[in-house]
């Protein structure tokens, strides 16, 4: 699989993550589920930020994009911390599960749908984003492993 199929495909298990928050009834469930969520995201950002985006900034032409993408990857990591500190019940939770979702579609959408994905695929040979995609998945197995 190369860099960009598996970060497409880290952003739909997120994106189902949500759907399933959403759908979840009790608060226990909704907690459960948003440990999850953190755990892929951080992963998520991770990789990206020490593999994927390194090797990006090394083209001129993607700079830009990479420090509008750590930008938002900021914005979702003061989430993810503000959500994980609410108690048990808050009624802050579901507002911030809404933006921390809006905040994460809108990520995702601007990397595979915007200018990000498509010019990297133009850029980078198809050795090159397979070989960047070992790298990522092996980085990805090494955290979960960390995690469990």
């Amino acid at each position: 699989m190369d860099a960009l199929e598996l970060l497409a495909e880290d952003h739909k298990l997120v994106n189902e993550l949500f759907e399933n928050i959403e759908a979840a009834e009790d608060d226990k469930e909704k907690r459960k589920i948003f440990r999850e969520i953190k755990t892929e995201l951080e992963t998520h950002a991770r990789i990206e930020e020490t593999i994927f985006y390194p090797a990006m900034k090394e083209r001129s032409e993607l700079k830009k994009m990479v420090t509008e993408s750590l930008k938002e990857h900021k914005q979702v990591k003061t989430l993810l911390r503000a959500i994980g500190k609410l108690k048990s019940g808050s009624e802050r939770f579901e507002p911030k599960i809404e933006t921390l979702m809006e905040s994460v579609k809108h990520h995702a959408e601007e990397e595979e749908e915007g200018k990000m994905f498509p010019k990297v695929r133009k850029i980078f040979s198809k050795q090159e984003l397979e070989d960047l995609g070992e790298e990522l998945q092996a980085a990805k197995n090494k955290r979960h492993k960390k995690a469990s």
